[in-house]
Parts: C-alpha cells; structure tokens; sequence
C-alpha cells in the first residue's frame, strides 16, 4: 500500500481534492465505511426541496473512487464482498438524510413513538441500500479504467433504482433523477426519458468529477472533457426546457371551476375522538367561503375538492353527513372528496375481515356516491402490514393508530362520472410512482388527494409535492392537488404551478384547471422502453470493456 501524496497535480488543483480521491481509493475498514456514509449524505442535499444539485457532483465521486479501491475477491465475496458493502454504506447516508423528514410522524401522538423514529429511519434506509449495494457489487464485477467505468456505474445503480420503485411494492422516493428537476425547466425533459431515465443522466454526469482526480498520465484536456460534457448536458436540459415552456400552447377548460379545500382536520390522528357534526361544520364554512364580496361562492364552481383524511368515520355510518352535503352544494355542482369506503358486499352486509378502502368518492349535488375509486398501492405499515401474522405475535396490529388500516382496491384509476371529465384518481403516496398512474391516453387531468400532516413542520410535504408534479409532465396531464395540511396546488400539463395554498394555512383557492397536451408526450407513448435500451448498451458496452482489461497483460 502507499500513503496518499496530497500533492497538488498538474491540472492546478488544491492538493486536498487529490488527498481525498487517493484516500478514498485506499481506504478500508471502518474508515471506508464512515467516508462512504458521509458521502451519502451529502449526495442526499441535491434530492428535493433542497436541489443543492453540486452536493451530488461531490459525493458521487467518492462512491467511484471507493469502488476503483475495492478488493476484488473470489466466490460469494466478488458478489456480497468490498463493493456490495461500499454501495450499502453509501446509501445508508444517503437514504438517512433524503428520507429522514419521515420521523416526523414519530412525534405525533404526544411522542409516545419517539423512541422509534432513528431504529426506523435508519432500518428503511438500510433496506433501502441494499438495492444499491447489488448495483455497486455487480458494477464491480465489470469494472474497467477510465471513462467506462461511470458508465457501468450508472447502468447499474439505474437498473438498481429501477427495481427499488418495483420489488415488494416499491418505494420510489427520492429517485437520484429528482435532483435534475429543480426548475420548471429542467422538468421538461422528464416528457421524454421519465424521471428513471433522469436517474441515470443524474448517475452518469455527476460521476465525472471522479475522472479528473488523481491525475495521471492524461493531459488535462482529456480529464477535465467529460465534466465539460456534464455541464453541457445539463445547459442542453436547461435549453430544450426552456424551449418546450415557450413553444407550447396551455389552455384552460372551458368546462371547469373548481374550489380546492385546505382545512387542516387533524382528527384522523385518532377515529375514537373524531365529532362528525363538527369536522361537516368546518369542511361546509370552509368550502362556502366567499374569496371577495362579489365571489357568488360555490354558485360560481363546478367541483368542490376535499382531500384524503377528512373523514374519520365513515360516511355511510352518518347519513346526515350526505345530506348536508347536497345541502351545501348548488344544482350541478360536484363534490369530489377523500373518504374512508366501508367494505360492503352487493346486498349491503359488512365483509368480514376487510378494515374497508380510502378512497375517493364523488357525490353529486343530491347528495348522492356517483362514483368512487379505492386506493390500491397502499403504504407498507403505514396503511397495511406486511407479513401481520408476524407482527401479530408481538401484539402489533398496526404501526400507525387511528384505523386498522385500509384493503387494497382493484387498482382501476380512470374515474367517470356525469358532469365530471374523465380523471385518474391518486390517493397520496401513489403520486409518487412514474410510469404506473392509469390510463392517461383516456384521462383529462390528474386527481391527487392527500394528507400530509404526519410530516407538519419537516421537508416531506414539499418533497412529496414536488414528486407528484413530475407526473403531470411525464404525461401532459394537469393535476389537482388537494392536501389537508399542505401544499395543495394546481399544476398544469408542464408542471408549472398555477395556483397553491401554503403549508398549514386554512384556505381555499379557486382555479380553472388547464386542457391536458394535444398529444401524448414521448414517455407517455414509448414509457421506460428507451431507457431500458440505454441500459442494455450500458451493459454491453461493461461487458466489452471489462473483457478488454482482462486480456491486457499485466
């Protein structure tokens, strides 16, 4: 072994960057593991709402330099040896920091969970890396010099991202290509590529930075090109957004009006203290408010939105709530609402064992359910509990209070109702899954109801929000978002925001929602198809390289 130089190289460079890609190179042991961590954590400050893009051009290249350093070793150990443990320590410091506003939720109910939060965050983000740990292990297996390498990189941390959104359900949070939209702009290319193939621009550009340091016996030139070729990528990205908010044409619906309602109902907290006389009362104030002294009120909408978890109860069980409802809304006005559904076979009897669906319901001005769609990607513990027979026999039947959380529904999203256009209904956290929302083609806008305020007070409504607005430009539909808590907003088919409430303000807000694009977007039509491509030449192109290192002399 040999000591790290720290001498400055010949491209000018502070000694210090040239310490540290040698030190990360020859590191092991615990030192390695605490470098890579650290690593992690700061590549996690370019996620959203941050968006400190450079933050992950500083931590992807430790990840390349640990993995040039890594033993190679035979058998099992080649696949579950230096390099699976290296991407595992990288995102565990990822991961803790990107996810870590989900603690939050650990402080409601008078903290009595509290002394779970950091076992639980840790433990997901530990889950979490070990999709990345296969990526970085299996890159080793092809590791090669030079350039190739970010490019085996990227393919297989992709691939790795990739399977995290899908396997056990997936859990697509803080995708590394959300740190490539941090503007209106930069959003635009999602329409083509989606935010996978994001991902692996993201994985491939802020690797460069590895290439440049140690030096070698390259010239300058041909070190710092491929960093050149990264800001150029990301000024192209910049350019073509810019572009396509210019040159296309965005309308609004000459059929619509809607009033998106914000109240901040916190009873869902817990089911047994809810007062459903009170919480109709504030629902009705709220969505009957006049903005101005001439604003005719609900006379001058179409639809009134009420977000997830304003009910904690179930309509069906209070009858007078329906009837209040047809009491506030105008002839022809519709209410579109979340809303827990009770499990009822076709001759009205409970089904056994079924909790019953969150849902969203809509009910006519007669009072009257019209149609509905029950959430079918549930939140793993947090609304169903994996392998409960288990957990059962510590006496936990879920980790969340309030409910016995919810059965999964049929997974149809395309909603029709009379005087309502055809929408794609998302309850919260199915937002967050690209490629996977409905059936756009027959869809007009995008319905997302949600409640965030488990996450009041942390970076988590931003994020949640910010995701859920990629698939209004990955599909060029607009999207109505209403949360109980915040941010609820309205976004049109580029993904611009048209109108919003703050977090935790008690308001409404009063929108005309835009047409969807004319067209399906690329990703719309083609989905992940073309990444998969990309992928399948990254590979070949691993597999290539690799096999040239292994027959040059040593």
């Amino acid at each position: 072994s040999r000591r790290p130089s720290g001498h400055a190289d010949d491209s000018g460079a502070p000694s210090d960057v040239t310490w540290l890609a040698e030190s990360a190179m020859l590191s092991y042991g615990w030192r390695r593991i605490l470098l890579l961590v650290i690593a992690g954590a700061v590549a996690a400050l370019s996620a959203a709402p941050l968006f400190l893009l450079p933050a992950l051009f500083v931590g992807m290249p430790v990840l390349v330099w640990c993995l040039d350093g890594a033993e190679r070793q035979k058998g099992l150990g080649r696949l579950f040896g230096p390099a699976f443990r290296i991407g595992l320590a990288f995102g565990l410091g990822y991961f803790s920091v990107a996810l870590h506003w989900l603690g939050a939720a650990f402080i409601q109910e008078g903290g009595v969970y509290l002394w779970l939060m950091a076992p639980a965050i840790v433990g997901l983000a530990a889950i979490l890396s070990l999709f990345w740990a296969v990526g970085t292990a299996l890159a080793h297996l092809l590791w090669s010099g030079g350039a190739m390498r970010i490019v085996t990189l990227a393919t297989f941390l992709t691939a790795a991202e990739y399977l995290r959104g899908h396997v056990f359900s997936g859990f697509p949070f803080d995708l590394l290509g959300y740190a490539l939209t941090a503007n209106d702009e930069m959003m635009q290319l999602a329409s083509i590529v989606g935010v996978y193939g994001l991902t692996f621009l993201a994985a491939l550009i802020s690797g460069t930075i590895a290439l440049i340091w140690p030096a070698d016996e390259r010239g300058l030139v041909a070190r710092l090109l491929p960093f050149f070729l990264a800001i150029g990528v990301i000024a192209a990205q910049i350019g073509y957004g810019n572009w396509r908010l210019t040159n296309t044409e965005v309308t609004g619906r000459d059929d619509m009006k809607v009033r998106l309602v914000q109240p901040m109902i916190l009873e869902h907290r817990d089911w047994a203290v809810a007062d459903p006389e009170h919480i109709m009362n504030r629902l009705i104030s709220l969505s009957e408010t006049r903005l101005t002294p001439d604003d005719p009120g609900l006379s001058g909408v179409t639809h009134v939105v009420w977000p997830e978890s304003v009910f904690p109860f179930f309509l069906t069980q209070y009858p007078d709530s329906l009837a209040r409802i047809a009491r506030m809304l105008p002839p022809g006005v519709t209410l579109l609402t979340g809303a827990p559904r009770e499990p009822l076979d076709a001759e009205g009897q409970a089904i056994p064992d079924n909790p019953g669906y969150n849902s969203i319901l809509v009910i006519n001005s007669d009072g009257e359910i019209v149609s509905s769609y029950d959430k079918s990607h549930l939140v793993p513990f947090g609304e169903y509990l994996p392998l409960a027979d288990f957990w059962k026999l510590f006496g936990i039947r879920q980790f969340v209070p309030g409910t016995n959380g919810w059965a999964h529904g049929e997974g149809r999203r395309l909603v029709a109702a009379e005087a309502t256009p055809p929408f794609l209904a998302l309850v919260c956290y199915e937002a967050v899954f690209p490629n996977d929302i409905g059936d756009v083609p027959g869809a007009q806008f995008i319905l997302n109801i949600t409640n965030d305020a488990w996450f009041d007070g942390s970076i988590g409504p931003a994020q949640h929000a910010h995701h859920a607005r990629l698939r209004s430009v990955e599909s060029g539909l607009p999207m109505l978002r209403a949360s109980n808590s915040g941010t609820t907003i309205v976004v049109d088919p580029l993904g611009r925001i048209t109108a919003r409430l703050a977090e935790q303000e008690v308001a409404v807000v009063d929108a005309i929602p835009a047409n969807r694009l004319p067209e399906d977007t690329p990703y719309t039509r083609f989905g992940d198809w073309p990444l998969a491509a990309v992928l399948a030449l990254g590979l070949l192109l691993s597999l290539l390289a690799a096999r040239r290192i292994a027959r040059t002399p040593a």
